[in-house]
């Protein structure tokens, strides 16, 4: 069950990451997902059946069919209740920021309906989308009402920017107090930048693209020993690595490893 993805126009491009679409049977769909914080928002349209998504072992809710998912810092648990029929649009860390119209760090860990962000214009494309008879469709509908939102282009802070890349090109290894130095940034400046901007400080989205490289190795090539994977991806020692790993996955990277790697990354158009 692999998503086909789609590139953005390049009006956009600056903003939106990726399209995708995944389809699929109820009987070929996990009992759960797990989604992995991996830092990017989404635009979530369930065109086929709803998703149930479960805080904790008690309790449980079912999504709305359009919603934004807020930048994760936890694992988000979700169970389709039917046929899978899902259309994604993905953001860069920061590529939301332009169309938010709450405060992105209140959104965290939070699927936020539709009409709350954007009232009866967010009721409305959502409908359109659900509708749609094809992913093309899809992709010019919200593309025409995202560049309608889009109003001020000067909203991508070069700071913001150039943190964030330093970020994904290292893998998450990054050292905040010396790319302040660096920039002549204070510290907790760059942090509030960051914070208001993703809705997660420098130190969070490091290591949520550390936790996201490291399993993509566990996923894309043999893994021979966790304890190497674990040193490989800088992390100070054996019991650092397991600490973040079940932080973000909710399991140990033993319980990951085993039982031939069934964790979904259903929202990671990475994978």
């Amino acid at each position: 069950m692999k998503p086909q993805i789609f590139e953005p126009n390049s009006e956009l491009a600056a903003f939106v990451m990726c399209y995708w679409t995944l389809e699929s049977a109820k009987e070929k769909t996990p009992l759960k997902n797990t989604i992995i914080p991996d830092g990017t928002m989404k635009l979530i349209f369930h065109y086929g059946d709803a998703y149930r998504h479960h805080p904790n072992n008690d309790e449980s809710i079912i999504l709305p069919k359009c919603f934004l998912i807020g930048q994760l810092t936890r694992p988000y648990i979700v169970e389709p209740l039917g046929v899978t029929g899902t259309f994604l649009v993905r953001f860069h860390p920061n590529g939301f920021l332009p169309f938010s119209t709450i405060p992105i760090k209140e959104m965290e860990n939070t699927a936020v309906p539709l009409d709350k962000l954007f009232g009866k214009e967010g009721e409305e494309i959502g409908e359109k989308i659900l509708n749609a008879s094809t992913t093309s469709e899809r992709i010019s509908l919200i593309e025409s009402f995202l560049l309608k939102y889009l109003t001020d282009r000067q909203t991508i802070d070069k700071i913001v920017k150039s943190t964030i890349e330093t970020i994904l090109n290292a893998n998450g290894q990054f050292s905040v107090n010396e790319f302040s130095q660096q920039n002549h940034i204070n510290r907790r400046q760059l942090t509030r930048k960051l914070s208001s901007a993703i809705g997660l400080s420098p130190k969070q989205l490091s290591k949520t693209i550390r936790i996201q490289a490291t399993l993509k190795k566990l996923l894309t090539k043999e893994v021979t020993s966790l304890t190497d994977l674990a040193y490989e991806n800088e992390y100070f020692d054996q019991a650092h690595f397991i600490k973040d790993f079940k932080e973000f996955t909710g399991l140990t990277p033993k319980e990951f490893y085993g039982e031939d790697l069934k964790m979904s990354l259903i929202f990671d158009g990475k994978v």
